[in-house]
């Protein structure tokens, strides 16, 4: 195998020293250039990317990051505040169920509400949401919501009154 070796770097050296100054000069700029080029797709153009879209991604990701916060902080609150006894669990959800007016109906069963939603728009179905989590303490159980053109129909399931 060292023979092989040998063999072919004599040919080549052959080939090489046979070539005119003006053809090495231009195979060795080729080459040059070749490898500038290799080092520039696979490390500088990378690294360069990747500077100039950092800061775009930090300021997404702190974004991020403070509304995880602003969400971990509103849990604790929902978390550190008194219990309600059902029956005002029972009324907050009532009363918020009077705001969607003729598009949502409500039934209690127990530990469990019911709201039964057609056509309720989307402001509509967050603010009762919103309001069942903190009037009412209520965690959502199931939902089964379908968009349409004139807004969210369907049901939600919650439970109240400290049960899962």
């Amino acid at each position: 195998m060292k023979t092989e070796d040998n063999g072919v770097l004599a040919a080549l050296g052959g080939w090489w020293n046979g070539l005119a100054q003006r053809e090495k000069r231009l195979l060795a700029i080729g080459g040059t250039v070749l490898v500038l080029f290799i080092l520039w797709s696979t490390a500088v153009q990378p690294a360069l990317r990747t500077i100039t879209r950092a800061p775009a991604e930090l300021d997404a990701l702190e974004v991020q990051l403070q509304t995880m916060q602003r969400l971990a902080a509103e849990a604790g609150s929902l978390r550190a505040a008194p219990a309600i006894n059902p029956e005002q669990a029972a009324t907050a959800l009532r009363t918020a169920t009077e705001r969607l007016g003729d598009k949502g109906k409500l039934l209690l069963q127990g530990d469990r509400g019911t709201l039964t939603v057609t056509g309720a728009g989307t402001a509509a179905l967050r603010d009762w949401l919103a309001e069942a989590r903190s009037g009412a303490r209520a965690r959502p159980l199931e939902a089964n919501l379908t968009r349409g053109a004139q807004g969210y129909s369907g049901t939600l399931v919650v439970a109240i009154g400290g049960s899962s």
